[in-house]
């Protein structure tokens, strides 16, 4: 106290002080508290039902089911890459004009069917039809988009129409390793 008397501080000021640090305290303290329970709660809500070996157990099933899964998705990309190589070969663009052959009355009965592959090959299918000779079907190849025969009008666009159809396409090499680089 005497202290106090020589530095000229009341001591009342000093207890009352005091009063207040250990009141802000106790808030804090209660505070603190309160978020523990908080957290309490929570961590017993994870851990319903569950002790240390039965969680372990649960994230390595989640693991494993991961890496199912990864190999599933390299099965199908596989498959995909199968597929593709096999849509080379089909076809996939089409091209069709119907036309009056003979400019008869019978009306637009005779076609042209281009059937290409993603490639440009395939082949045109001209079916003339008249009303008295009957039906007339030729068939010509086609090889890079061009056909090595004289080609009519018809036959011409039809063959346009088809080429300019867009086709199923292989993925590219970089498209393959971007699917890659995202599986992993």
């Amino acid at each position: 106290m005497e202290l106090f008397n020589y530095v000229g501080i009341d001591v009342g000021y000093v207890v009352l002080g005091l009063a207040g640090f250990c009141l802000i305290l106790f808030i804090l303290l209660i505070v603190m508290m309160s978020k523990n329970s908080k957290l309490k709660k929570k961590y017993m809500t994870f851990m319903d039902g569950e002790d240390g070996k039965n969680l372990e157990k649960a994230i390595l099933d989640k693991f494993s089911a991961i890496d199912t899964l990864q190999v599933n998705v390299e099965d199908i990309y596989r498959q995909i890459q199968s597929i593709n190589g096999q849509l080379v070969t089909a076809y996939q663009k089409i091209g069709l004009v119907k036309y009056d052959a003979f400019k008869e009355i019978g009306g637009k009965l005779s076609f042209v069917l281009v059937l290409l592959t993603a490639e440009d090959d395939g082949f045109i299918l001209n079916s003339m039809h008249s009303t008295k000779e009957g039906c007339y079907t030729y068939a010509k190849e086609v090889v890079k988009g061009e056909a090595f025969v004289i080609l009519s009008e018809e036959e011409h666009q039809a063959l346009e129409e088809a080429k300019s159809n867009v086709s199923l396409r292989r993925l590219s090499s970089a498209e393959a390793e971007n699917l890659k680089g995202k599986r992993r």
